[in-house]
């Protein structure tokens, strides 16, 4: 059997909005948009009959590392009460890579996201046990996911 994880959906205020933050600051494209009415069976959110909106952002790979924006559009669900700040145990951290931290950081702060760290130089070991460089920087999308975003550098 082979397993590979093709994608992540997050549950998403605005289909639109999340579109084009992923297209236009992490650079993804779209690579499915549509209606979904839900069968009431799947997912513990939403019933029989409530209508979404399913984008399914795509980066370089063309079969893994999707990314689906799932809008509820009617109803649509409550927006937190809150700004996310914190993470705690059941939350995600999505890690991404790009030959260009920089220029994912000029993007982020042109869109105003709230950026956790700027980016800044780091190593750590490799899965084979060597040391890698690389720069990183972390931020929230603009519904309180959180995401690194990683460049290596030569050793």
């Amino acid at each position: 059997m082979t397993n590979i994880v093709k994608r992540t959906t997050l549950i998403v205020r605005d289909a639109d909005r999340s579109l084009a933050f992923y297209r236009d600051v992490l650079g993804l494209t779209v690579w499915y948009d549509d209606e979904i009415v839900l069968g009431g069976v799947t997912l513990p959110v939403g019933a029989r009959g409530d209508r979404t909106r399913l984008v399914i952002m795509r980066a370089d790979d063309p079969v893994i590392g999707m990314i689906g924006l799932l809008h509820f559009t009617a109803p649509q669900l409550p927006a937190p009460e809150s700004e996310r700040r914190t993470l705690g145990i059941g939350d995600v951290v999505f890690v991404m890579q790009t030959d260009d931290v920089e220029a994912v950081h000029t993007r982020l702060r042109q869109w105003g996201a709230r950026v956790q760290a700027p980016p800044h130089a780091f190593e750590v070991r490799g899965a084979d046990g060597t040391q890698l460089r690389m720069s990183t920087l972390s931020f929230w999308d603009p519904d309180g996911y959180f995401f690194e975003i990683n460049q290596r550098h030569a050793a």
